[in-house]
């Protein structure tokens, strides 16, 4: 079966703050939440079945993420709606993370979109 790549959904960073309020571990004091929202721009209801981060640190070193849904969720976007949320990583100093989406249409076509880059620095004060 053939995977279809983007198929009409755009997914956007809308915003990534720095939170040493949140619980983080001691190896990985540096908590960011990050804001994302998936535009559905093609003509099928598209269901968000599971995510994969990468994020690579400054070193070259690599954490993979993976799981299912988005946030606990499974959400169906039907064309032209959205779906936004928020989640969070701890990290131990600055990175790069990106990823992927992975789905499937109404009709059980599976697709998937890549997340775009966006860098995690902790700020000189913490």
């Amino acid at each position: 079966m053939e995977i279809i790549e983007h198929s009409g959904l755009d997914v956007i960073i809308d915003d990534v703050i720095y939170m040493p309020s949140l619980e983080a571990p001691a190896d990985k004091p540096h908590p960011f939440v990050y804001f994302i929202t998936i535009k559905n721009n093609s003509d099928k209801v598209v269901k968000i079945c599971g995510r994969k981060w990468v994020i690579t640190l400054l070193n070259g070193n690599k954490t993979i993420v993976e799981g299912d849904g988005v946030v606990g969720q499974f959400p169906k976007i039907s064309s032209g709606e959205n779906f936004s949320y928020n989640s969070y990583h701890v990290v131990d100093s600055d990175c790069v993370v990106d990823g992927s989406f992975f789905g499937e249409t109404d009709l059980g076509v599976p697709v998937f979109t890549r997340i775009p880059s966006f860098e995690l620095n902790v700020p000189k004060w913490a």
